[in-house]
């Protein structure tokens, strides 16, 4: 401390010089004159550092991570200058003078390093991890942040805000994930901050001398993780903080809502409409006006006075049923969850034990705190008011948490399971808690149904509970493309499952945007549109017939690529990785991705090129990595690491499939409650390397799946042996598929071809090739025509749970 003019400051305090060190069976303990650090293995990539100053006392409580240190095999070494510790995947090396980190791979080459001049340091109780900022460094990663793939040279807050139409370079916003992602010379690492309060992530802002990474209290507390891949640095870090339990196949489909669709009758007449228009479609929302005066856990008794009838209609016409739940507890005599609350102690209180009071929609409210094991419990089973209505969709909305004034005192308290916290540390995890408690709530009282969690606020870890969406957009090019490049960044942060609102929430679409709009949305994990009151009509059918021919299209493909889509879902919740995956996952080392007019471009799973382009493009440029590459609609191949020019009018967005891939397709249904044609279509591009794809299915919506319910195979490309081979099927769940229809992209004519070992040749009229095979795959609407999605032949063969051996000759 030194005192000035202005009174009392707070200078640097270094992390000084080692004074004493002490190994263990998971690596070291250290200590220098005014700090502790601890190195602890977590794996063998992955090393857990911690900091804090002397006199401090800080748990090991995380909400974020769940995973326990394993048995790490490793070898360390000492001399005066150095403590080094290897491991089979990396190096850590501690300089004893001053104490600072660096992380190599086995091999020496260097990874990620303290800055020298200042490391681990503290002014007053925020503490900063400086690190070297070096050459030709890239950053991604952080999650909901705004802005460029490529983080470097910007600083970003993770502080979890309300931010009403926000723009699309604002900084924060509703969701925070301390985790980043490095690149450099084809190396990679990611480092998570696991500290709930307010952090900063400077990437070489305002300075040209370091990077860093700060919290405004509690200790310095990162796990550095090391992997070959970006893709096993995000499995790693889903290793620590959870994965994505399988979500009902019904909310992979197209969701509809509005702020609000009311009276009961209105919305049965949307229902209605999707099914007449022949418009796909598995869920409606019911937003707040479904409430009897904005209080959750009420039906409005006029608006909605028989919400069970309603439920049992729409799901006889094959929706589903969401709805909100808002925070905010009414502070009213005789509503009984105020009154319960009150009483059992649910609410977050001052520090003299009155319960906190703001206003948000219902007026003055107070708040549960989800911090407590006993609130947690009790607002699951307020869910039963909505689960014994049949209802399994709840979207977690106002959970940052929000209120009128945003300005939530700091000395509010909970009791953080026992370890008691201001709002200072548990504002970032007030929406992960409260996505918790309705997920574990759902999961007690919806039976054998699997629940779907959506949410707009959350923390690391959140991917265990929920999906989320990106909060209040506006309808704009730039919020469309900024969209995309949020859901990516959150894919980059183990969120597998999140979207955006199609069409924008705030304002009024152009027909050419909400047709643009909806062809990337039909590309991304979570599919919803959504608009906001008094604003016009944003249905797929609101904007003309030639739209609604494009959004039906559209709708129809992603549900004819279910199949596949689902089988993204089920690697999500097994490996971590996610479904929309930046092109950074499999092409970090080409520096085109990272350039301002392709970065939004994307893999949806390992086949499918995902081009976004904003709604008033006709032609342009997209970026085709490494490989070859076929347009999905007409089949034409383009070689990769190429920059080509190509036709974007409204009806057909930029989508190009790897060569080499096995896309599993099927028949389009209005509601993926139907049972489809019993053919899968097989779709099969040429390529030269051989390609495997892991194919999932079970019965989509119990957790018969745990008890073995499913089948899962392989279908494996090899163009050297010139052969597909259709794995045997693992699982007892008896596939729904009777018949394969394997349909051949790129191939040249073929002399003989065999199905496990039988020659099934031409001139049987079993397998023909022609220029196109619209009556295989019709996209079939007028205003798209040329979307049929070509081929050069099919070969239609019974299905089996045995191994099926597709050869040819050419």
């Amino acid at each position: 401390m030194q005192n000035d003019k202005a009174g009392f400051y707070h200078s640097h305090q270094g992390i000084g010089n080692l004074i004493a060190a002490e190994a263990g069976s998971r690596g070291f303990k250290l200590e220098t004159a005014g700090a502790f650090v601890s190195l602890e293995l977590i794996a063998a990539g992955i090393v857990r550092c911690k900091a804090w100053k002397k006199g401090l006392t800080f748990g090991d409580f995380s909400y974020a991570v769940t995973a326990a240190a394993g048995v790490v095999d490793f070898r360390h070494s000492e001399n005066e200058r150095q403590i080094e510790l290897t491991t089979g995947r990396l190096k850590v090396v501690v300089q004893k003078t001053p104490l600072r980190i660096r992380f190599y791979t086995t091999s020496g080459e260097l990874l990620n390093a303290d800055d020298e001049a200042f490391g681990i340091s503290w002014i007053g109780d925020e503490v900063t991890c400086y690190k070297t900022l070096q050459d030709q460094e890239r950053f991604i990663g952080l999650g909901e942040k705004t802005g460029n793939l490529d983080r470097r040279g910007e600083a970003y807050i993770n502080w979890n805000t309300d931010h009403f139409a926000y723009p699309a370079d604002a900084d924060p916003l509703y969701l925070s994930t301390p985790f980043y992602i490095g690149l450099r010379q084809g190396l990679a690492y990611g480092i998570y901050l696991d500290n709930s309060h307010q952090t900063v992530f400077n990437f070489g802002a305002s300075n040209d001398r370091f990077a860093y990474f700060s919290a405004a209290d509690g200790p310095m507390d990162y796990y550095f993780i090391h992997h070959e891949t970006i893709a096993g640095i995000v499995s790693d870090y889903t290793v620590l903080t959870g994965r994505m339990p399988l979500p009902p196949l019904w909310s992979l489909g197209y969701h509809q809502c509005r702020y609000s669709y009311y009276p009961d009758t209105a919305v049965m007449s949307i229902a209605r409409q999707f099914r007449e228009k022949d418009i796909p479609a598995d869920v409606i929302y019911l937003d707040i006006h479904y409430m009897d005066q904005y209080k959750v856990f009420t039906f409005d008794p006029e608006r909605f006075s028989q919400p069970e009838e309603l439920v049992k209609e729409l799901k006889a016409m094959g929706f589903e049923v969401t709805l909100i739940l808002d925070p905010g507890i009414k502070k009213e005599k005789g509503y009984p969850p105020y009154d319960d609350g009150l009483a059992a102690d649910h609410f977050v209180k001052y520090p003299d034990g009155e319960p906190y009071t703001a206003q948000v929609w219902p007026g003055w409210s107070h708040f549960p705190d989800f911090t407590q094991a006993k609130t947690r419990e009790w607002w699951g089973d307020q869910l039963t008011y909505y689960t014994d209505k049949g209802i399994k969709g709840f979207w977690n909305d106002m959970n940052e948490p929000a209120n009128w004034g945003q300005h939530m005192p700091d000395l509010i308290e909970f009791d953080y399971d026992g370890q008691r916290a201001t709002h200072k540390k548990a504002r970032n995890i007030y929406g992960l808690q409260m996505a918790r408690s309705s997920y574990e709530g759902a999961l007690k009282h919806a039976g054998d149904q699997r629940p779907f969690i959506l949410t707009r606020a959350g923390f690391s870890g959140i991917q265990r509970y929920a999906a989320v969406w990106t909060g209040d957009n506006v309808a704009s090019d730039e919020h469309m493309l900024a969209g995309v490049r949020l859901v990516n960044s959150l894919g980059l942060t183990g969120i597998a499952n999140a979207g955006y609102d199609v069409g924008g929430f705030v304002g009024d679409p152009s027909p050419e945007l909400f047709a643009r709009w909806i062809s990337i949305g039909a590309f991304c994990p979570f599919f919803r549109g959504h608009s906001m009151i008094n604003s016009k009509s944003a249905e797929p059918w609101a904007f003309g017939e030639t739209v609604e021919a494009i959004a039906r299209n559209y709708i129809k493909l992603r549900y004819r690529l279910m199949p596949y889509l689902y089988s993204l879902f089920y690697e999500a919740s097994v490996s971590g990785l996610p479904v929309a995956r930046s092109l950074a996952f499999d092409y970090a080392s080409d520096d085109t991705i990272f350039e301002p007019a392709f970065q939004q471009q994307y893999l949806y799973g390992p086949s499918i090129l995902v081009c976004p382009v904003a709604s008033t493009e006709k032609i342009c440029l997209v970026y085709l990595p490494e490989g070859d590459w076929y347009d999905l609609f007409t089949d034409r191949k383009y070689a990769g690491k190429q920059v080509a020019a190509v036709n974007c009018p409204p009806e057909k967005l930029p989508l190009f499939v790897r060569a080499g891939s096995c896309l599993p397709m099927q028949a389009a249904v209005a509601s993926l409650q139907d049972k489809p044609e019993p053919v899968m279509d097989l779709h099969i591009y040429h390529g030269k390397t051989p390609e495997t794809f892991d194919y999932y299915e079970d019965d989509g919506h119990s957790y018969a799946y745990e008890n073995g319910q499913f089948c899962q195979r392989s279908f494996r490309y090899d163009p050297d042996l010139q052969q597909m081979v259709i794995g045997a099927c693992s699982g007892s769940y008896p596939s729904h598929f009777t018949a394969i229809r394997v349909i051949l992209h790129g191939f040249p004519a073929m002399k003989t071809i065999r199905v496990n070992g039988t020659s099934v040749g031409v001139e049987t009229g079993s397998f023909r090739f022609t220029e196109a095979l619209p009556e295989v795959d019709p996209l079939g609407h007028p205003a798209a025509s040329d979307m049929s999605i070509k081929a050069v032949g099919y070969l239609q063969i019974a299905n089996s749970d045995r191994e099926i051996v597709l050869s040819w000759t050419s």
